[in-house]
Order: C-alpha cells, then structure tokens, then sequence
C-alpha cells in the first residue's frame, strides 16, 4: 500500500552522508568557526565587566592605582561614582548593541540575499574586529574613557556583527538540505556556543594582565579568520560545478525537501499554484522582498517567540559570569571558566533535539517539550546552592533546555522558513527569513538586557530569575498554534500508518 506524502520518511542520513563531498566539510567548518569568533569577541565584554566596573569607579581594592599613575590619570577614569550605576551602563551598552544588532540583521539579510554572501561576511568580521580593538584595547592604553564614545562604538559594532548570523545561514542552506536538516543544523549551531567557550578561554587566560588584552586576542583572531573566509569560502555549489541544492533528486524527493516541516500538509493542494514570487523563466532566482518574507507562514509566530526566548537565552550570555562573581563572591576568571557549562549544555542540546525532530519531521512538539523542562530547570538553577559542581551541572542542563530550542529556532527552523514552497525554494530567501527572526529575536534580547539590570538592582536576583520563566512560558505561548498543528499532523499520521498495516 503506498503511504500519503506527508508519510513518507526520507531517509535524512544516507542521503546526507551519500551527497557529502570534502567542499561540504570546508563549508561546514569555515561557517562554523566564522561566527564562533564573532561570538567569541561578544563573550569577552559579558566576561570582563567585573574588571571594567572596577576600572570606572572607586574601589577600595584600586587603592595602589595612585602610585602606579599619576593621579589625575587615575581620577580620569572615574567614569561613574559607584559600581551600581557602573553596572546600569554595562546594561546600557548591551541594550545598545542589541538594539543596533536587531537593526542590522533585518538590513543585513537584504543586502546578503543580494550582494556575494563571502564578500559581505568577510567585511563584517574584520570591521568587527577592528571596533573591538578601539573599545576596548586602545582606549585603555591611551587611557581615554568618555561614555559617549563607548556607545557609539558599540552601535557600530553590532550594525557589523550583525552580517554574520543571516550569511552563514544563507551559506548552509545553500549546502544543506532537509535531509538530515535537523541534526546537521543543530550541530552546526553549537558554532555559538563553541565561540562563548573560545571568548571564555581567551578571556580568562589573559585577564590577569588586564582586560584590555582579552579584547587585544580576541580581535586578532577574529580579524584574521575574517581573512581566512574572504578566500577560502565557497557559498554554494555551483561554484565548483555541483549541482544546486535538489537539482539531482527525483520530483517526489524534491518535493519532500522543500516542503517546511511546520507546514500544514492537508494545505499543500490549495497552495500549490501559488507563488510569493512570480513564475521567471530565468534560471537565476530573485532575492523574496522584505514583507514578502514577512508573510511567509511560520515567520510572525517564530519571530515573536524568538524574541522571548532569545531574551532568556542572551541574558545568560550576557550576565552569567558577572551573576556568579556577585551573587556567590567567586573570582571572576573562575565564573569565565564555569560559565562554559552553559554552553556545553546547549551544544548537546541542539544536537540532540535537532535529531529527535528529524526523526519525527516536525519542530514545534520537540521546542515545547525542551521549554516546559526549562521553566523547571529556571527554577532549580535560581535556588542552586554555593557549590561550583552542583551549580554547573545544573547550569549545563539549563542550557540543554534553553539554549537547544534557540539554537533549533535561529537555524534549522529559519532554513526551514525560507525554504519553503511558496518561495519555490529560493536560496535567496534565506538570509532574508534569518534576518527577520533572529532581528525580531535581538530586539526582545535588547530590552531584556537593560530590563535585567534593573529588576537586578531593585529586586535581586530571584525575580531576574522570575523573569526569565515569564519569558520562556511567553515562548509557549506564541508557537502553540503551529505546536497543536503538528501534534495534529502526528496523530493523523500514525492513524493512517495503523490502517495501513
């Protein structure tokens, strides 16, 4: 008996290990490690603001700083006249470069669908490293320190840092497709947390020497991977002679492939004789519009879920070292390095529910499951006892539970979206779709960042702690009709594979 469509499981990995070549691997790993080091040089701010803060105000333990430097030179530095306010403006600063962040990624998206995806990156990660020598390299040895100066800086760098996320998305969709979507782009999405650890790792090595050496290192290394990828990475396949993404499979296959998993299959025939994009006898596909993109189904409800959960997720990133240097008094090298379980916690994560929804073919049930397990965990980390072992194991589940459904929403999922029929599988939707969910997602981080730091300093810790689970049931909320959708689809599914037999 033949199975509908919506029952036929392709069988992702044979048909992902069988289409494999070495380019494959160079893109995967280029990728990779290009937004690893554009995440990199975001960690070192989030784990130097204990040494900042300390540097911009008085403190009882700068009491030598006087015999070290002149003491007008000292007193220069004085931006803020205690560490609250301190801290108030390294929330600022973070608000602010997620506002710009969110800002350039609905622009940047754009401009990759439309301009050469290396070109744009490559210059986006060398600008990047260059903005972050400025704030935070050459300011210190020059000993210049004026707040005005540090947003400005700081807009920039996230309008820079912004080319990388929608380009690197657009580049493995072009490589990658739903065969094995789920687990390939779960593992590639650690790339994230991969780069938390590298900016932990430098970070904490030369901290001792001063801060302004992290973001010396930090931006080097950024600097020359920006190099490395203006020569080195290939942006689709027909570069080299290979086939597009789904030029060499059967109809039915191909149909499959660019069929979205959240899609409403019992839609599909009304559907199928209508395009966002107008039939083009070209063989060359044009870049979807903006509020093209913006109507594709599943966008509105993933970005608005992504913002509440992006929120919660880069709030950790942000604040997690600063949390436990000041919450349980330990120092701050030893909060860098026990940061790192978070991200260990999210790596595994992606992976493995980015598998789980390969082998089910749809997202929503796995990215609910994966939420309602984080509330919990939410409120086991917020009463973790003084104990680095326990607090890192719980840690590291919270961010399996966190960091996996954002690491799933802002890659497999946004392939996904702007892959789908109605753009007739354009890769040229790509970066655009990105754009917009992971904008969307920045701007709730952005207003989260400074929402932090006041709820921190008013009410504590514990109600940040409170916020984060408000958040993440927010996140629920916004995908639960694509989740009562799919669990529908799942159910008809296995009702018409039960006649079957």
């Amino acid at each position: 008996m033949a199975f509908p469509g919506s029952l036929r499981r392709q069988p992702a990995n044979r048909g992902l290990v069988s289409r494999c070549t070495h380019h494959h691997i160079v893109v995967f790993l280029l990728t990779f490690f290009s937004y690893s080091l554009l995440h990199a040089s975001r960690k070192t701010f989030s784990n130097v603001k204990v040494s900042i803060s300390s540097q911009w105000t008085p403190s009882c333990l700068n009491s030598t700083a006087p015999e070290l430097r002149p003491y007008e030179l000292w007193n220069s530095s004085h931006l803020f006249p205690n560490a609250e306010e301190a801290t108030l403006f390294l929330g600022t600063l973070d608000t602010i470069f997620l506002f710009s962040y969110a800002v350039g990624l609905f622009v940047s998206g754009i401009v990759g669908d439309r301009l050469n995806l290396r070109w744009v990156l490559s210059f986006g990660m060398c600008s990047s490293a260059l903005v972050v020598f400025f704030f935070g390299t050459l300011t210190e040895w020059l000993h210049f320190y004026n707040k005005w100066f540090y947003c400005c800086l700081w807009v920039v760098n996230g309008l820079l840092q912004s080319t990388g996320w929608p380009c690197v998305v657009a580049v493995m969709g072009n490589w990658f497709g739903k065969a094995g979507r789920g687990f390939v782009f779960g593992l590639w999405s650690a790339c994230a947390s991969v780069g938390n650890i590298l900016g932990a790792f430098l970070a904490s090595c030369v901290l001792k020497y001063g801060y302004e050496y992290a973001f010396l290192v930090t931006a080097s290394v950024q600097f020359a991977g920006g190099v490395i990828v203006f020569f080195g990475l290939l942006t689709s396949p027909k570069e080299v002679g290979l086939p597009e993404l789904g030029a060499d499979e059967d109809d039915s296959v191909e149909e499959d492939a660019n069929r979205p998993l959240m899609g409403n299959d019992d839609a599909d025939d009304d559907d199928r004789n209508y395009s966002i994009q107008a039939t083009d006898t070209d063989n060359q596909p044009k870049a979807i519009g903006f509020f093209q993109a913006c109507c594709l189904p599943g966008v509105v409800l993933y970005s608005l879920a992504y913002a509440c959960l992006k929120l919660v997720n880069y709030s950790f990133f942000f604040w997690l070292p600063f949390y436990l240097s000041n919450n349980f008094g330990w120092k701050e090298a030893e909060a860098d390095q026990l940061s790192i379980w978070y991200d260990v916690g999210g790596i595994i994560g992606g992976t493995i529910q980015g598998l789980i929804s390969d082998v089910l073919q749809k997202r929503a049930p796995v990215l609910a499951i994966s939420l309602l397990f984080a509330v919990g965990s939410l409120f086991g980390y917020s009463r973790s006892p003084n104990s680095k072992p326990i607090n890192a194991v719980i840690m590291a589940i919270t961010g399996f539970f966190i960091g996996g459904p954002s690491n799933m929403i802002s890659s497999a999922i946004s392939a996904d979206l702007g892959r789908q029929d109605l753009v007739k599988g354009s890769s040229e939707a790509l970066a655009t779709v990105t754009g917009i969910v992971d904008g969307t997602g920045s701007i709730g981080a952005a207003v989260g960042q400074y929402l932090v730091s006041l709820i921190q300093e008013n009410l504590g810790w514990m109600w940040v702690f409170y916020f984060f689970i408000l958040m993440t049931s927010s996140t629920i909320l916004f995908i639960s009709p694509l989740i009562v959708r799919e669990i529908k689809l799942l159910l008809h599914e296995r009702r018409l594979r039960m006649l079957a037999e």
